[in-house]
């Protein structure tokens, strides 16, 4: 058995290449080309003989993960905040790192991250991207209530051309042209939102799990997405309150002695955590039951924990429906739900077909 710590930077990879006793049979510099990758690893272990290799969770490990399991080489991917915590050293250099890799992936000691699945890969980054977009259409509009805040001016909420002429005949020459500019913006972002959405239309509304999905209260098309492909696959958790975990829903604690600290935790997936919190203010906002629910916590705790309330429990039904392949039962907290969700688009009449 060979086992390889590759520690990976933009242009080169330091790979260190031990046996099963620990003994160092190879350390290099590759460059980051397919070919000189292949190339050392035929020439460090024969033909036919068992290989694994690890390298830490940083943004550009889809394309070596590609290339090394496409040779045979059972590839781990190391989770980057755990390994520091487990491999601490003083002296800390390219050749050390791949080294402690190499001995923690031969002693079974390497805290393992998620690798999403290869065909999943490309369709997540895309819904990360519209996030991204979405971000920067808050930002675009926020500039224009800021310049027009200046002139004792206001943006409507849905703003049309005709608002946008309006305003501009306000205005002096300079913050004209800057409005334009920022009309212009928001015009593209928008653009190119829809244009995002409307591709990922065809591959993800015809699947059963986003049909489900979509009658659980306050999960519309975008959060069902979302959910969907940042779970990649719920069998990967062995309980539900595993799931919690995963998506930011139990809180983090401090405690030593008689002193108990709460505090949020960093650990697990923050798009999930931001698909629920939304889904939990939807649900809210159209479920008197759900309304009652988080009424009632509210008087008890803090409104932004039950708010949390509402979300985990969102969670835990997005759990059960994807465990079991069964649709919702339009039930929350044991109470039967009065209001079901419409059979509109994009809802399909088979969810299960």
């Amino acid at each position: 058995m060979y086992y390889s710590g590759i520690d990976l930077h933009k242009d080169m990879s330091l790979i260190t290449t031990i046996n099963e006793n620990g003994t160092i049979l190879s350390q290099r510099k590759v460059p980051n080309h397919k070919a000189h990758i292949i190339t050392y690893f035929n020439q460090v272990s024969p033909k036919g003989s068992e290989h694994k290799a690890v390298v830490e969770s940083t943004a550009n490990w889809y394309w070596l993960s590609d290339l090394l399991i496409g040779q045979g080489i059972d590839l781990t991917l190391a989770h980057a905040k755990y390994l520091k915590a487990i491999s601490y050293a003083k002296v800390k250099t390219d050749k050390v790192d791949s080294h402690t890799l190499a001995n923690l992936l031969r002693l079974d000691m390497v805290p393992e991250a998620h690798q999403i699945s290869q065909d999943l890969r490309p369709v997540r980054d895309l819904m990360r991207a519209r996030l991204s977009l979405v971000v920067k259409k808050t930002s675009c509009r926020n500039s224009m209530h800021r310049l027009l805040a200046k002139y004792n001016l206001m943006l409507p909420r849905y703003p049309k051309a005709s608002d946008f002429l309006a305003l501009k005949a306000q205005l002096l020459p300079e913050p004209k042209l800057q409005l334009s500019i920022l009309e212009a913006q928001l015009q593209l972002i928008t653009r190119q939102i829809k244009e995002l959405e409307q591709s990922l239309y065809p591959q993800l509304i015809p699947n059963p799990d986003i049909q489900r999905l979509l009658m659980i209260p306050g999960i519309g098309k975008i959060l069902a997405f979302t959910i969907y492909l940042e779970v990649d696959g719920i069998e990967r958790f062995t309980s539900v309150n595993r799931f919690y975990s995963y998506c930011r829903l139990v809180p983090g604690s401090d405690n030593s002695n008689r002193t108990i600290k709460h505090k949020t935790s960093k650990d697990g997936n923050r798009y999930l955590k931001m698909a629920f919190m939304e889904a939990s203010v939807r649900a809210v906002q159209y479920f008197k039951e759900i309304k009652s629910f988080r009424a009632a916590k509210a008087r008890k705790k803090h409104k932004n924990i039950a708010k949390a309330l509402v979300a985990q429990e969102i969670a835990r039904i997005t759990y059960h429906v994807l465990k079991s392949q069964t649709d919702f039962n339009h039930m929350f907290k044991g109470v039967p739900l009065s209001r079901i969700k419409t059979t509109k688009w994009p809802r399909l009449a088979s969810p299960g077909a």
